[in-house]
């Protein structure tokens, strides 16, 4: 008899991050468990999983779009292989910050998975600095990541003004959902949650603020075609993205390619956008970006199969523009051109 694998929703809009919070977790996992993270971007290129490939779990990634969209079926076949292969005791589920996780949530308890699964505490990672926005309070897949969550993890307290948390934590402390049961809270910065709070309670019966938020989403194909092949004459491809209010371009590079380093960072802090995040090789190693406003993070990183960038807005973005910016920061002594 096979024992059910206890499963975690890491909810969270762009750029409060969830990423970071799961490199913490999987950094204090205990050595005797096997972790698998599914991972699910809005844009494209998937670039989360590289951010988790040093951390000791097994990574599915399933980019470009919400997980929950058409019939949940690339969710499902990316779940079932991940279970197949690294028969987990323990599986986290990154929906794109843009995800509706209702319909997720409703997939995970299906008759389907009652033998091989069991779900645990749902987490929504905030950031204090969004919810003083009302565009992000008023966003009805924001709204719904809140109102699904056993726990809600209040991040960046570094970043934030005491007045933020105090008005987040009000809000949360004096019924954010009626009706509901209760939600627990922590505040933290950095991502740092203590591994204690996956053992919180699970209430199944909590529901969506707006359950019906993704029925007139685009339709996208049941089965993602395979992504090409990159090769020294098709040595990098560009993609978009467009929903849920959101823009994406991204890029994938062969991973022979070789980047300025700070080219790239000046680069990326020239930019005004909602979110970015890259995987780049150089002649010093891979290095990971992570930018959310203006707040850039720059580290080393194990050795990835391609290089990635991607860059999210709520406004559409000059991919031309931005094409040629970026290729211009590769190291030239290699030869590389834009084609």
């Amino acid at each position: 008899m096979t024992s059910t694998v206890t499963t975690h929703l890491v909810m969270g809009f762009l750029g409060t991050g969830k990423t970071t919070l799961l490199r913490h977790l999987l950094a204090n996992k205990p050595e005797h468990e096997r972790w698998a993270i599914l991972v699910n971007e809005f844009g494209e290129v998937g670039i989360d999983g590289a951010l988790l490939t040093e951390q000791g779990a097994m990574i599915k990634e399933v980019p470009g779009g919400c997980l929950c969209c058409v019939s949940g079926l690339p969710f499902q076949i990316g779940l079932n292989a991940l279970l197949h292969k690294a028969k987990p005791d323990r599986l986290f589920i990154e929906p794109s910050g843009l995800g509706h996780p209702s319909q997720i949530l409703q997939t995970l308890t299906a008759e389907h998975y009652q033998d091989s699964l069991q779900l645990g505490a749902t987490f929504c990672v905030v950031d204090p600095r969004q919810w003083a926005d009302s565009r992000y309070q008023e966003h009805e897949t924001y709204q719904d990541q809140l109102a699904l969550a056993d726990v809600l993890v209040i991040n960046k307290a570094d970043l934030s003004t005491p007045e933020q948390i105090i008005s987040l934590e009000s809000a949360i402390n004096h019924g954010l959902f009626a009706g509901q049961a209760p939600q627990q809270c922590v505040t933290i910065s950095q991502g740092q949650l203590d591994p204690k709070w996956l053992h919180a309670v699970h209430y199944s019966k909590r529901k969506a603020a707006t359950p019906a938020a993704h029925a007139n989403n685009t339709a996208r194909p049941l089965i993602a075609s395979p992504e090409p092949r990159l090769s020294q004459a098709q040595p990098w491809r560009r993609y978009s993205n467009l929903g849920q209010d959101h823009y994406s371009v991204g890029w994938r590079f062969l991973a022979e390619l070789r980047f300025n380093i700070k080219a790239v960072e000046m680069f990326c802090r020239s930019l005004k956008v909602a979110r970015l995040k890259a995987v780049l090789p150089s002649d010093d190693g891979w290095w990971a970006f992570n930018q959310v406003g203006d707040q850039l993070s720059v580290y080393r990183l194990a050795p990835q199969k391609e290089g990635r960038f991607e860059l999210i807005d709520l406004e559409p973005l000059p991919a031309q523009q931005l094409q040629t910016a970026l290729l211009a920061t590769l190291d030239k002594s290699h030869g590389h051109e834009e084609r």
